[in-house]
């Protein structure tokens, strides 16, 4: 009897991750579109930038730090700035088509369904979701779930060299 709760148990937990993928599936199927199309109005309402501009900041401290040209305060220092420089000029669609490319979203491409998508999302401890290409390979987008219900991009876990200006 106690290993047909547990595995009641276990079934339900994996039926609540599958719909929160799914739910955020739509999101970032929407997100993918609007990288794709260039569509600024879209991908703006799909992305959280205060997440973004935090971690990059913190990023930028690290890597800085680990530098040795670099003075220990200064990155500290010019970090928020930077951050903020980079949140602006960064988070836009066409900087990220590079990572939808790597995901292997071309714009010569058609884009899954949400569905599709949301066999490439992998739950996070914490409750947010991240992006794959495969099973086990490593996340590069997180998505969090914003108080108006929607997933917003709110984090980038690639390398920051991947968000450029395709020319």
């Amino acid at each position: 009897m106690r290993a047909i709760v547990i595995a009641l148990l276990a079934l339900t937990l994996s039926a609540c991750a599958t719909v929160q993928k799914l739910e955020a599936a739509g999101d970032v199927h929407a997100l993918l579109i609007s990288i794709r199309d260039g569509d600024s109005a879209t991908f703006d309402s799909l992305v959280d930038r205060r997440a973004l501009k935090r971690e990059i900041q913190a990023r930028l401290v690290t890597e800085a730090s680990r530098d040795s040209r670099v003075p220990a305060g200064l990155a500290a220092i010019l970090a928020p700035g930077l951050a903020e420089l980079a949140g602006e000029t960064l988070v836009q669609p066409q900087v990220f088509r590079s990572v939808a490319e790597y995901y292997g979203y071309r714009q010569d491409m058609k884009i899954p369904g949400p569905i599709g998508i949301s066999t490439m999302l992998r739950q996070m401890p914490d409750g947010r979701v991240c992006a794959v290409t495969k099973k086990d390979g490593p996340c590069l987008l997180v998505f969090a779930e914003a108080p108006d219900g929607r997933w917003k991009l709110s984090g980038f876990e690639g390398d920051l060299k991947m968000l450029r200006l395709k020319r």
